[in-house]
This record gives C-alpha cells, sequence and structure tokens, in this order.
C-alpha cells in the first residue's frame, strides 16, 4: 500500500529536465492548454494513446469497482509508460484532482499504487487542482497559468461549438476540421507569444473566429441534432466514449457538446452554494460570484459574436444555473450534479431535444443526476429523446450503438414528420385568391 508520505514528488527541477505525459480529454481545449503549460516552461504531451489495451491494463492494476475513466486514465499512462517511447528516468505524470466528494480526487492514489506495482514507481505524479490539495508538488497553478488555462478553456469551446455547427453542412467535406486545426496552431502561437489571453484581447477575437466559420460554403439541410451530456471524462474523452462524436457524425447528426467552460463555473459556483446551505465565509460566496460574474462578460461575448455570424450559442452559465429549478436542487453538487440536468434541460430547450447521457461505470452521481433525472424531464418537455448509455470495460461499441439508433430513429421520424407538407385542413380559414370549397365536397 503507498505510503502517503514516501512517493516521488515532481519537483521545481523536474521542469526543465522531465517531459509531462497528460491524459487525454477534450482534444480542442486540451491542444491550448498543452500550449499555456509549455508557455510556463513545462515540457508536456498529450496521450493519443487508445485500444482495448488501455482498458485491460487498467483492469489489471486498479480495482475493478472503480469509476470507468480512472481504469482507463491509468490504463493510458501505463500503456503510454510500456511503449519504449519515453525516457523513464525524466518522464512525470499529470492528473487532475477535483478536490470535492467526487472519487476523481483519490485517482492520484490509486494512479501511483498502479506505477509501484507495475514496476514504475520512481515516476512521479503531478496534481493540478483548485483546491489545495498536493501542497508539496513542484507543480504550481501560478495565476498566468491560471489566465492562459481560461483563455484556452473559452477558446477551445468557441471553436469546439462553431467546428459542430458547420462540419454537418459543409459542401466541401473538412473544411470546419481545417479551419478548427488553422485556428488552434494560431492561438498556440498567440499563447506562446503571450498574446490574445486577456479577457478584453478575446473579446476582440471572437467575432473574427465566427466570421471564418461563417465563410465556409453550407447547405443547411434538415439534420438531426443530437446533445452529449455525462460524466465530465466520458462526455469529451474519445477514448472514453468509443468516438461518440465520430459515430453520430457518420449517422448524419449535427452534435451538440456543451462547453468545458460551464463545468469550471459549476465548481466555482459550488463554493458559494456551499456556504449557502452549510455555512461558514461569506467571502466564499462573494468570490465565487465576482469569479463568475468576471467569466460571465466573456461567456456572453463568445456567444454575441457566434449569434452575429448566424450561429447557435449556448446560455451562458448564470442562466444555465436557474434550468434546473424545480426539478433537482443544487444541494447536488457531487461529480457533475445539477449541471448535468440543467445541460439536459438547456439542450431539450435550445432545439437539441435528442440527447445521449454518457454514463460510466462507478459513477453514482451521474447516475442520480443524468438518468435518474431523465423522467421528471420528460414530463416537463414531452419532446425530451433521451438515452443513457453506460460505459464500462464490458460494454461493446456495437452494444451502445445500437441504442444510440433506436434514440436516432425516433428522432428521425420527427425530423420527417416535421419536414413533410401538411394538406390543408377543411377548416382553416382561405387566403385571398382561393376559391372556398364546400365542406361536403
Amino acid at each position: 500500500m503507498e505510503n502517503a508520505m514516501n512517493y516521488p514528488r515532481f519537483t521545481p527541477e523536474m521542469k526543465k529536465t522531465h517531459t509531462i505525459l497528460i491524459p487525454n480529454m477534450a482534444p480542442v481545449q486540451f491542444t491550448l492548454l498543452q500550449a499555456a503549460l509549455e508557455k510556463e516552461g513545462y515540457r508536456t504531451e498529450i496521450l493519443g494513446n487508445c485500444g482495448s489495451q488501455v482498458a485491460q491494463l487498467g483492469l489489471k492494476y486498479v480495482h475493478n469497482d472503480t469509476c470507468y475513466p480512472a481504469l482507463l486514465v491509468i490504463g493510458q499512462f501505463l500503456d503510454a509508460l510500456n511503449s519504449g517511447k519515453y525516457d523513464l528516468d525524466h518522464t512525470a505524470l499529470l492528473i487532475t484532482q477535483t478536490g470535492g466528494g467526487c472519487r476523481a480526487s483519490n485517482y492520484i492514489h490509486l494512479l501511483r499504487k498502479a506505477l509501484a506495482r507495475s514496476g514504475y514507481g520512481h515516476i512521479p505524479v503531478a496534481s493540478l487542482n483548485f483546491s489545495g490539495l498536493e501542497k508539496d508538488s513542484g507543480f504550481k497553478m501560478t495565476l498566468p497559468l491560471l489566465k492562459m488555462a481560461l483563455a484556452a478553456i473559452v477558446y477551445g469551446d468557441l471553436l469546439m461549438a462553431l467546428r459542430n455547427q458547420t462540419s454537418p453542412y459543409e459542401k466541401e467535406k473538412g473544411a470546419a476540421e481545417a479551419l478548427t486545426d488553422k485556428w488552434l496552431a494560431r492561438l498556440r502561437g498567440d499563447f506562446l507569444a503571450g498574446r490574445n489571453i486577456s479577457a478584453g484581447a478575446m473579446k476582440k477575437l471572437f467575432p473574427a473566429i465566427a466570421a471564418d466559420y461563417a465563410a465556409i460554403p453550407v447547405e443547411r439541410v434538415p439534420k438531426v441534432k443530437v446533445g452529449v451530456v455525462g460524466e465530465i471524462y466520458v462526455k469529451y474523452s474519445p477514448l472514453g466514449n468509443n468516438r461518440l462524436e465520430e459515430f453520430l457524425a457518420s449517422e448524419g447528426c449535427e452534435v451538440n457538446l456543451p462547453g468545458l467552460l460551464g463545468f469550471v463555473q459549476y465548481c466555482i459556483s459550488n463554493m458559494g452554494d456551499t456556504v449557502r446551505f452549510y455555512g461558514g465565509s461569506k467571502a466564499a460566496v462573494w468570490g465565487s460570484e465576482a469569479l463568475l460574474k468576471y467569466m460571465d462578460g466573456i461567456e456572453r461575448a463568445s456567444g454575441a459574436a457566434m449569434k452575429a455570424a448566424g450561429f447557435h450559442a449556448p446560455a451562458p452559465f448564470l442562466e444555465l444555473r436557474t434550468m434546473a429549478d424545480g426539478i433537482i436542487s443544487r444541494g447536488n453538487k457531487m461529480g457533475e450534479g445539477w449541471l448535468l440536468t440543467a445541460e439536459m434541460v438547456e439542450l431539450v430547450t435550445s432545439g437539441y431535444e435528442n440527447i445521449v447521457c454518457a454514463q460510466p461505470f462507478g459513477c453514482l452521481p451521474n447516475h442520480i443526476c443524468g438518468k435518474g433525472m431523465i423522467s421528471r424531464i420528460r414530463a416537463i418537455y414531452p419532446t425530451a429523446n433521451i438515452t443513457p448509455i453506460d460505459y464500462d470495460p464490458s460494454a461493446t461499441p456495437v452494444n451502445q450503438e445500437n441504442r444510440i439508433k433506436l434514440m436516432l430513429s425516433v428522432a428521425k421520424e420527427r425530423l420527417d414528420e416535421a419536414a413533410a407538407p401538411k394538406a390543408p385542413s377543411l377548416e382553416e380559414p382561405v387566403t385571398a385568391g382561393e376559391k372556398a370549397v364546400p365542406a361536403y365536397l
């Protein structure tokens, strides 16, 4: 068993000597987060290794009753270390810790135990957290890094949303993806040069980004619109959800994947809610609300740029957090908590009533606030067409895809009905120029 005081630490000196491996979750946002880390002097690599061996390695070294995301993240690390690509004496790992009641806070300890059991006990693990955990780590969240991380998430969310709303309709296949790569390359360069990171600079750049996507030739034909919600890792990670976005695109759907910024804001909002529900310093409430207001200005500027270019903009967080009122309490804040319910409501009310709720094995909060809320949402919004999909090592992609296809069949049937011309009713008023037909004929 891991000795809590006896494990290799990531020291400040390793910043220059070690390559930090990072598990991939949200590919667009993490590309820019990597640039932010490089600007701070860290040498990093986002892992892209996938395949069944990743989950099998996780099962080998982690108890099979733990969260599926933990199995995948730890398995991906071990698979990378086994690959022979890295100098193991100059390699470190980076993993997040939420600091809340979610078991994700303990992934770092599971990872260290797995490293020790697999012969990599000398490899240090750094913690990325905002709650003061791992105080002895040489990896520090500085204010400049926090500002760049926020910019990376905001830009990443914008690029992801614009790409997803453009690619299903593009006349030249791959145009939206190519433009996304172009902007990612430009923004990476900006980050490394310290440009376009401030709130003011971001607000000026948003319209240019949106206008570029609006300039792509498209043919706007009716398509099934599908939202994706769920546990944060499985929601975004192609490894975790068996390339769900690609599958939905292959079925001719437009995908709406709520942004990563919403989860960040949810975590900040929860700081104030903790005081409201359970008591504590009012400074936490004031601080969290002030930070949310600052982010709200950036978020609304991004949404305004999308709308001005003819795209759908998601509801800003301060509106989103009221959408689950009357369905679930904001006291439900373990894991994705009330945010998961609110995202489903926002999707249904904005035209994305077909929803995949990605549920990983071992995530109890996700099942309560996701699957557990579906019947209540359907009662309020009868058009809601929601299907929960379980992701675990034993679940096959074929079974998952078949369940999604059943949901899509209902969605396509509704789309066809909406597009079909309606026969005029004999009881409808006759417009000018039309000759009335007696009802008995």
